[in-house]
């Protein structure tokens, strides 16, 4: 990704994640995932296994709301 990405959604946790970068590889979307900052430390440096935040770049955003909007998410 060339620019600063931008979040496009968040899932409620890694394998919802991963099954929306699924569906925007496959529109030719590159995308990315990471924990959300809720609860900043409460993990001890561990990485939490609730929601992630992914992200797309900025010039594929609204083609990335397109592709999962057309799955139904």
């Amino acid at each position: 990704m060339s620019a600063d990405p931008v979040p496009l959604t968040v899932a409620s946790n890694e394998v919802e994640a991963e099954v929306i970068r699924g569906l925007l590889e496959t529109a030719g979307i590159a995308s990315f995932h990471r924990p959300t900052n809720f609860g900043a430390g409460a993990t001890d440096g561990f990485t939490p296994s609730g929601p992630r935040e992914v992200l797309v770049n900025p010039a594929q955003l609204e083609d990335a709301r397109i592709v999962l909007e057309d799955a139904g998410i």
